[in-house]
């Protein structure tokens, strides 16, 4: 028989098994939802900061960004310091796709921006490694977060969209507490540090880990934060972060790539540049990781630290600041690369119609402001070559396509978004329509079966002929130099004029008073009326397509009714 307290001392055991396995299926349950906790605040905290300083701004970053890229250089600063500004690489390549497929910037321009945004994007990191994890700011974020959330109801304007983005820098703060809160708790049951590290197969497998959980997260700043947090509580050495690190500025082009989807072929090329940039710069950074290692590793040594989460801020910035150093000044070849791998062999009028644009009234307008003055272009063209009595020169399958892009261009124009109460945005589309409308009567008019050489080619109307050849050609002008507005005091004259000689010609020719027709059949007189009634209407469209595009353009013409 047993002694009773080995009964006793059983029994003791058990309790303490089952309370330790208690505690331990407790700490299983909640350090997960800490760590997804975690995360989603810091990743709301991100999307609110981001959309509250962009509101705030207005159409200051837009601009900054379209006038500030004249040279790669100028491209990558302005990339650089608006990413690092909001806070969003996301945010800054979603707008650079817009200008670029608009035609704000060119392709060459867009590359330098892509290459400021990827560095610009690391300034998260420092966020976090300077400000999050090293002052402990408790609940000092709870009533930031109320401040915030106060402004942004009871405030209005640009002061409310400043509270949203003092709530959501807040809501970082809490959601990195948590995180770290989290991760320290699991580092006591479990750390990856630990596991075998170093050579490079190991750390291209890192590397794909730090890729999919950018992928999963939408959002590289979540993705270095959780690194970052990581590495700090001990869960993760250095090496593996440096490879968690890369893979994840890999992994943020993901999110651009999903933006091109349907978009135009400037889109997808913007994004493509952005994904061969971060993938090659990605590649150089794992093959000379060592490198980076051992360099750290010294100089820590030299001040007596230790490799942690400011270390790692500095080596996302040092192995994407050597990318642009590498790529930036070999811009041109880079265009070169991405031209060939996306062809675009039948460049067309509309090609910068994006339905992307559509809820950016500034620029959706731009991009339809062009694609107008590409088709104008090609009408004056056509109205040239018959006033030239060159019938063999025009080409109506020309003329057929652009009416297919001008109906383009018309769905693109009557969709874009304009803003409840925008007078001005919503007077830009007017004009734009109305440009629209005459340019459908001009194509009309330029296929009109009825014309004959001979009637242009009669005495009667060869004033009205040459001088709607001088509206033909100050228009052309206008356009060329982007300064239609110059051009409008002329061929508002000129129009007067074709109208006057036109009318004076057809009461002469209808009351008999036209020598040159006497004699003439009752056909010829009506098809030399019908040619000037053709002229001067064609002379009226051409000037009220200047001045709708004028309008459009900044000039300040005179209101005019429509005809």
């Amino acid at each position: 028989m047993n002694h009773p307290d080995s009964y006793y001392l059983l029994a003791t055991r058990a309790q303490i098994l089952l309370s330790l396995q208690s505690k331990g299926f407790d700490i299983m349950t909640e350090v997960p939802f800490q760590i997804a906790g975690g995360i989603g605040l810091f990743l709301i905290g991100m999307m609110l900061l981001t959309n509250g300083l962009v509101a705030f701004s207005g159409s200051a970053l837009q601009q900054a960004l379209a006038r500030f890229t004249g040279t790669p250089f100028k491209a990558f600063l302005s990339g650089a310091l608006i990413t690092a500004l909001v806070q969003s690489s996301t945010a800054t390549t979603a707008t650079l796709i817009g200008f670029v497929s608009a035609g704000f910037i060119t392709f060459a321009q867009a590359i330098g921006v892509v290459m400021g945004a990827s560095l610009g994007s690391t300034a998260t990191g420092w966020l976090v490694a300077t400000l999050g994890l090293k002052l402990n700011l408790g609940l000092l974020t709870l009533p930031l977060i109320a401040i915030g959330a106060l402004t942004k109801i009871l405030a209005k304007g640009r002061w409310a969209d400043l509270g949203l983005a003092l709530a959501g820098f807040s809501l970082i703060f809490l959601g990195l507490s948590i995180l770290q809160e989290g991760m320290r708790t699991l580092s006591s049951i479990f750390s990856l540090a630990a596991l075998p590290s170093g050579g490079i197969g190991s750390r291209l497998l890192v590397m794909l880990i730090g890729f999919a959980m950018t992928v999963v997260l939408q959002s590289s700043s979540a993705a270095v934060a959780t690194i970052l947090t990581a590495l700090d509580t001990g869960n993760i050495n250095f090496d593996q972060a440096a490879a968690l690190t890369i893979g994840a500025a890999i992994g943020t082009t993901l999110t651009g790539a999903l933006l091109a989807i349907g978009g135009t072929i400037h889109a997808r090329r913007t994004v493509l540049a952005h994904i061969l940039f971060n993938a090659l710069t990605g590649l150089i950074a794992v093959m000379l990781l060592p490198v980076f290692l051992l360099l750290f590793e010294s100089t820590n040594h030299w001040f007596s630290l230790r490799p942690g989460a400011l270390s790692l801020a500095v080596f996302h910035s040092m192995f994407i600041g050597l990318g642009v150093l590498l790529f930036l000044p070999a811009t041109a070849y880079f265009v070169i690369l991405v031209q060939r791998i996306l062809p675009h062999k039948y460049p067309v009028f509309t090609d910068h119609l994006d339905d992307t644009l559509l809820p950016l009234p500034e620029v959706a307008l731009e991009a339809s402001q062009r694609a107008l003055e590409h088709i104008t272009r090609s009408f004056l063209g056509h109205a040239e070559n018959l006033l030239a009595l060159e019938p063999s020169t025009r080409n109506e399958v020309d003329l057929a396509q652009a009416k297919r892009l001008l109906d383009k261009t018309f769905s693109f124009v009557s969709r874009i978004g304009i803003p409840t109460g925008d007078e001005h945005f919503a007077a830009q589309r007017i004009s734009q329509l109305h440009a629209i409308d005459h340019l459908i009567r001009l194509k009309n008019r330029l296929q009109d079966p009825t014309l004959s050489r001979e009637a242009f080619e009669h005495p009667v109307c060869s004033n009205t002929l040459d001088t709607l050849n001088n509206i033909i050609a100050r228009a052309q002008l206008g356009l060329s130099q982007k300064n239609l507005e110059g051009q409008l005091s002329p061929l508002s004259t000129e129009a007067t004029t074709v109208a006057t000689y036109a009318l004076d010609a057809r009461e002469q020719v209808l009351n008999g008073h036209a020598a040159e027709l006497s004699g003439h059949p009752s056909e010829v007189l009506l098809r030399v009326t019908d040619t000037l009634r053709w002229l001067e209407r064609t002379a009226q469209h051409i000037w009220r397509i200047s001045y709708y595009l004028c309008e459009r353009r900044g000039g300040n013409p005179s209101s005019q009714s429509d005809s």
